[in-house]
């Protein structure tokens, strides 16, 4: 593996905010193939919408992002598929993403909504960090409410009630080291 693409953190620090978002749907994307596939297969099926969370470490975004997205999904509309990529970690498959996100500037988190295959709508990082969950939550259901019309929540409420949110802080983890 090149070094401009070796991971930021151990993955094993990261693995609760990962298993934060998969336990409500997500499905991870850890490649740039992986990222075009879906890109190609939502143009195919143009009238599904899909929902991308670009996840990262950061407490003062992150800490409010992923409890955002995870109670938006407990709306009764919701996007047809979820996918995430993690910031830091597999850097080639963020940068794919990121060219779909163009021409928004590159912003970790972030949370975007495509439908057939184009971009309708990026939430940035600058519209996270100085919100509470409660406020993020707010804006992702009005997007899917306007957007979406696949049948929610993403998990009953039972198993969603047992979710932990993760408050981590990027500077207190250690580097990865090859």
């Amino acid at each position: 593996m090149e070094k401009q693409y070796l991971p930021n953190y151990k993955p094993e620090q990261v693995q609760s905010m990962r298993d934060e978002l998969t336990y409500v749907g997500f499905t991870e994307l850890l490649t740039p193939d992986k990222v075009d596939e879906i890109i190609t297969q939502s143009k195919e099926r143009s009238d599904e919408t899909f929902f991308v969370v670009v996840n990262s470490v950061c407490g003062c975004a992150a800490g409010s992002a992923r409890p955002g997205v995870t109670s938006a999904l407990q709306n009764d509309i919701i996007p047809d598929n979820l996918y995430t990529v993690f910031a830091g970690m597999e850097k080639a498959a963020v940068r794919q993403l990121r060219k779909y996100l163009e021409p928004n500037l590159p912003s970790s988190p972030c949370m975007a909504l495509f439908k057939g295959g184009e971009l309708i709508e990026m939430i940035h990082r600058h519209d996270i960090e100085a919100r509470s969950a409660g406020e993020t939550t707010e804006s992702i259901v009005k997007l899917f409410n306007d957007y979406c019309d696949a049948a929610g929540p993403s998990i009953p409420r039972e198993k969603f009630d047992k979710l932990v949110s993760e408050q981590i802080c990027g500077s207190t983890l250690e580097p990865y080291t090859a």
